[in-house]
């Protein structure tokens, strides 16, 4: 084990921390905090370029519940883990549970199945009474009719997951057929039916410290109509009102669940009504939506999780906002890609930041059902939220990504897409302990 220095002629440990599943891109901000980093990934998901940054390193299928804990123990005998830290979806539910085994800080096995199991979230809320929203747990054919009868447009989703995986919307009784048909279809599985929530739609930002939370920034979302998010804004154009309602909502919700420490995301839609949580997470956003805090308010919320375990304030106080950033996110026709132009236009676009295209020739295009079948993404950082999205709509618009149908053969129609086909490639299923956890 390292050392930090030493304090009265004896030596001083660095902090362990142990990061299950993150990229290349967030492991290094762990040296910021001065820890040492016991890295936990899976096989599939090994970049070599984090070896640097890894006191210990462990290949393992994480999410192989009994795999996990036996590396973990050992790690912690070798050198006691202080802190557990992961900003992947996938790893949320494996954290959780190795945090409260192992009896360290952090985000216990509750507090993360109570945010990774939307049933569980909205069944707490509504027992809470912190937004109720009517909604139904694995309903027959017949009771997801009658709920569309009874509440009117509704939505369809997984009980875990994120990036608006397997989400369908409802409009009215004539849908509920052919929604019922395509969850079976699909292979859903685990599944719920919600009043459809109708109003903005934001996420809120936050951070907590020895359960202190902190809304660092709320971000406002364009979904262009769609279940899948096209673009995002910080600081969202609210209301002091509207900011206020929204914290407190947000901040029961955490205190709910009880969250201690570390980031949050937490989704939320304006309604009639007053806002309503979608759901919630124990990470910071997505999105690149991280990179839009630090460029409004100098936080990095990846950096301030890793601070808790080790060196320096995670949060640092709080800033004013230094204009506005926006996240436009490329997309187009389904089918093999023939042509990317317009990416150095893109870049010469004022305020542009980032330009990301994530295909290229001979790549295919899905269609859109969820957030990993966008193409790519601008980055604006601009004097305000409107000059922002302009920007941003500008800069993404120089992208053209040219594609030509794929040619379908004769079984095509035989072979439908289903939820575990989409996950495959990720080597990632949506709960690795196939079943629920006591909240109580």
């Amino acid at each position: 084990m390292s050392e930090r220095g030493q304090t009265g002629g004896k030596l001083v440990a660095k902090p362990r921390v142990l990061i299950i599943g993150d990229s290349i891109r967030i492991v290094p901000k762990a040296t910021s905090a001065d820890v040492d980093v016991v890295y936990l990934q899976k096989p599939s998901q090994f970049d070599q370029a984090v070896i640097p940054f890894c006191r210990q390193l462990v290949l393992v299928d994480y999410q192989h519940v009994p795999s996990a804990v036996a590396m973990t123990r050992a790690l912690h005998e070798l050198g006691p883990i202080d802190r557990i830290v992961t900003q992947t979806e996938a790893a949320q539910l494996v954290a959780g549970h190795l945090t409260s085994l192992l009896g360290i800080a952090g985000t216990t096995e509750r507090t993360a199945r109570l945010l990774h199991d939307k049933s569980a979230m909205r069944a707490l809320l509504n027992e809470r009474g912190i937004g109720p929203v009517p909604f139904e747990l694995n309903p027959t054919h017949a009771q997801l009719r009658a709920f569309v009868a009874a509440h009117g447009a509704a939505i369809v989703k997984p009980t875990m997951g994120s990036g608006s995986l397997g989400v369908r919307r409802i409009a009215s009784l004539d849908e509920v057929d052919d929604v019922w048909a395509w969850c079976q279809e699909f292979g859903l599985g685990e599944f719920q039916v919600e009043q459809l929530l109708v109003g903005p739609e934001l996420s809120v930002e936050a951070f907590s410290e020895a359960g202190r939370h902190t809304v660092v920034a709320v971000t406002a979302k364009d979904t262009d109509g769609g279940t899948v998010e096209v673009g995002h804004v910080i600081p969202a154009p609210i209301s002091d009102i509207e900011l206020s309602e929204i914290s407190d909502v947000t901040i029961r919700l955490l205190d709910a669940v009880g969250l201690q420490d570390g980031p949050s995301h937490t989704e939320v839609i304006v309604t009639a009504d007053g806002p309503r949580i979608i759901e919630s997470h124990t990470r910071r956003g997505g999105d690149r939506i991280n990179d839009l805090v630090k460029l409004v308010y100098g936080i990095d919320m990846e950096e301030a999780a890793f601070r808790l375990a080790g060196r320096g304030s995670p949060l640092d106080g709080l800033h004013p906002a230094r204009g506005a950033a926006a996240v436009r996110f490329l997309t187009a026709d389904p089918g093999v890609v023939t042509s990317v132009t317009g990416v150095d236009a893109a870049k010469a676009v004022e305020g542009v930041v980032d330009v990301v295209v994530s295909v290229r020739p001979g790549g295919v295009v899905s269609e859109l059902r969820w957030s990993d079948d966008r193409c790519g993404l601008v980055v604006v950082h601009a004097e305000d939220v409107d000059t922002a999205v302009a920007l941003a709509r500008k800069a993404a618009a120089h992208v053209v990504i040219t594609t030509e149908p794929v040619a379908e053969g004769p079984d095509a129609a035989a072979t439908p897409e289903t939820l575990d086909a989409i996950l495959r490639p990720y080597d990632e299923v949506f709960d690795p302990f196939h079943g629920s956890v006591d909240a109580s």
